[in-house]
């Protein structure tokens, strides 16, 4: 049987460099998607994951029609898409009184709207082919909520529900949807988060 074919959003931050090394370990082709706005952060990851099975694409997870065309490009160049990792997610911390739309809709747009973005457009082929795995990454702060993330435990909650729901939709056709919820992990997301969110 061919190699399962795995993607990960957020691919090359701290926690997604780690799920593309063990992915590939086990024996999965890996496609970390994150931005390419830095150059030098890309070449990095590259040297870190250098001998393993691990490729990078480009996108912007959080545009529905820039998924559309990085799922169609998957499908085209390996055959199939087995594994969705929505690892993808961000900050934009502010108490709600301070908060500008802006810092809620792009932490929202990200952290929930890219698992939409993806889903919507692998479903039907892992559904064609009758096998799927999704797996969300959501956050403890999902279920308990943190100071000055109004936004961000919003989108993490929200994305329990979405995998809920769409395993439900699925579970007969051979597709399995989970979400994780990792407590702090030492990342460069949350070594930028304040002492007293972290509970230091």
């Amino acid at each position: 049987m061919s190699k399962r074919i795995a993607v990960v959003t957020g691919g090359i931050g701290g926690l997604g460099t780690q799920i593309c090394k063990a992915l590939a370990q086990a024996g999965r082709t890996v496609i970390a998607v994150d931005l390419d706005l830095r150059s030098e952060r890309v070449s990095a990851f590259q040297q870190e994951v250098e001998g393993l099975d691990i490729h990078f694409a480009a996108a912007n997870v959080g545009d529905y029609d820039a998924c559309g065309a990085l799922v169609q490009s998957i499908e085209a160049k390996y055959g199939a898409l087995d594994i969705l990792v929505n690892n993808a997610g961000i900050t934009r911390d502010a108490t709600l009184r301070k908060m500008q739309r802006a810092q809620w809709e792009e932490v929202i747009d990200v952290n929930l709207g890219s698992a939409f973005n993806l889903c919507g457009h692998a479903i039907n082929g892992m559904q064609a082919r009758s096998f799927g795995r999704v797996v969300n990454i959501s956050s403890v702060s999902g279920q308990t909520g943190n100071f000055g993330q109004t936004n961000y435990a919003a989108a993490k909650a929200g994305l329990h529900g979405f995998s809920m729901s769409l395993a439900r939709e699925v579970a007969t056709k051979g597709i399995t949807v989970n979400s994780i919820s990792p407590g702090y992990i030492h990342t460069a997301m949350t070594g930028a988060m304040p002492a007293e969110i972290l509970g230091k």
